[in-house]
């Protein structure tokens, strides 16, 4: 039961080209965004969709193939956790973030 306490699936869309940093350690850290769409009628029967937008970190070998193959636009499945972390602005403010550290992701959608 471990195993489900801290575990995040989503199928999206990559909002923009994934953002590649190559520490000096010589690991590799991607960044992107996720779209998850979500539609529903409201109380007058009108169709409304919604977007969620999440922060999707990847580490090591998942971010290399992100590099290798991902693209603004593409249909995704990830998995992972969720983490919260906090950092301090060029402005001296304190920011607070949460991503999804990811773990696996599947390509969709087909080659085009």
């Amino acid at each position: 039961m471990n195993q489900l306490r801290n575990r995040v699936q989503l199928i999206g869309n990559l909002g923009q080209n994934p953002e590649i940093i190559a520490l000096d350690n010589g690991k590799s850290l991607a960044k992107m965004t996720i779209a998850t769409n979500e539609s529903y009628k409201n109380h007058k029967g009108e169709t409304v969709k919604e977007t969620q937008w999440h922060n999707v970190v990847a580490w090591g070998n998942q971010a290399k193939i992100v590099e290798q193959y991902l693209t603004k636009g593409k249909e995704i499945c990830i998995e992972g956790k969720l983490s919260n972390r906090s950092y301090t602005d060029k402005d001296g403010v304190k920011r607070y973030i949460t991503e999804i550290v990811c773990q696996e992701i599947l390509m969709l959608g087909g080659k085009k």
